[in-house]
């Protein structure tokens, strides 16, 4: 009998992590996976740095406990305030982290302005503040916290086209618009979150585009896919060989039936849930 695959662990303060999730099933559909949301505490994005840092420690901590052979922190405002504290509590466990896509972004602009849509907590992190003086010195980076998205993607209840649709675009169009109007052409998703709400960004985006005829394109820069090929190449230097099919659990330290009917949402298939309490 073969050993059995090691298991990822994916941390979130929510449902956003699912983003990453996805990715990391459609690279890696062989990998068992055990997702954990602390939506006890959501969102992290305007808590401070100490508490987020204790928050992920502890929830790491549990991961590691039920079997986790790497742990994903799906989370850009967890990975900014407890990466480093994480690798040094837990040596011997790989952790694979979130940061915003600052370097493509300024490979990529022909503007030289990068949106960068994100979190309170992520835009003041020490970490957040590296990526742009490493990548961003000769760019004009516009910071934009995004209020109330985490809160939009939590609460989801169905895609385009729903009774909260118009809602959506209002919320997202506030934040999009003012980076377009000061000439970005390309936007950074600096949240697990927002990909979710990718549909009404590309509405706004064509909006304005519709509006303004001679305006440039606009590049949307999401790290989830980078993280899952990151995340690849650590698992299979873990892995030897497997036998049966790879089990997948999520758990919340919030109501397991709200995280199931978002999460099924979100994915797009029947999502079961298990409550925990940390």
């Amino acid at each position: 009998m073969g050993q059995a695959f090691p298991l990822i662990g994916v941390f979130d303060s929510g449902v956003g992590g699912l983003s990453v999730w996805r990715e990391i099933v459609r690279l890696i559909p062989d990998a068992p996976l055990t997702y954990l949301a602390d939506q006890a505490h959501v969102p992290y994005g305007e808590r401070s740095l100490d508490e987020v840092r204790a928050l992920t420690l502890r929830a790491a901590g549990w991961l590691i406990a039920r079997g986790c052979r790497v742990v994903v922190i799906a989370c850009n405002t967890a990975s900014a305030a407890a990466l480093e504290a994480l690798r040094a509590t837990f040596p011997t466990t790989p952790f694979v982290g979130m940061e915003p896509a600052i370097k493509p972004a300024a490979l990529h602009t022909r503007t030289g302005v990068v949106g960068v849509l994100a979190t309170p907590t992520t835009l003041r992190s020490a970490r957040y503040a590296s990526l742009v003086s490493r990548w961003g010195r000769d760019l004009h980076i516009i910071e934009q916290p995004c209020l109330g998205w985490v809160e939009a993607v939590e609460r989801m209840q169905s895609q385009v086209g729903s009774a909260e649709d118009a809602e959506l675009r209002r919320l997202v169009g506030d934040c999009v618009m003012p980076l377009l109007a000061q000439d970005a052409d390309t936007l950074v998703l600096g949240c697990t979150h927002f990909p979710f709400l990718r549909p009404w960004i590309e509405q706004a985006i064509s909006a304005w585009q519709a509006a303004h005829p001679v305006a440039h394109a606009v590049t949307v820069f999401d790290p989830a896919p980078a993280v899952a090929r990151r995340t690849r190449q650590v698992w299979l230097e873990l892995t030897l060989s497997a036998d049966g099919t790879p089990a997948r659990e999520f758990w919340t330290t919030g109501s397991a039936g709200r995280f199931a009917q978002v999460a099924s949402v979100l994915l797009g298939y029947p999502v079961p849930a298990r409550l925990l309490t940390l």
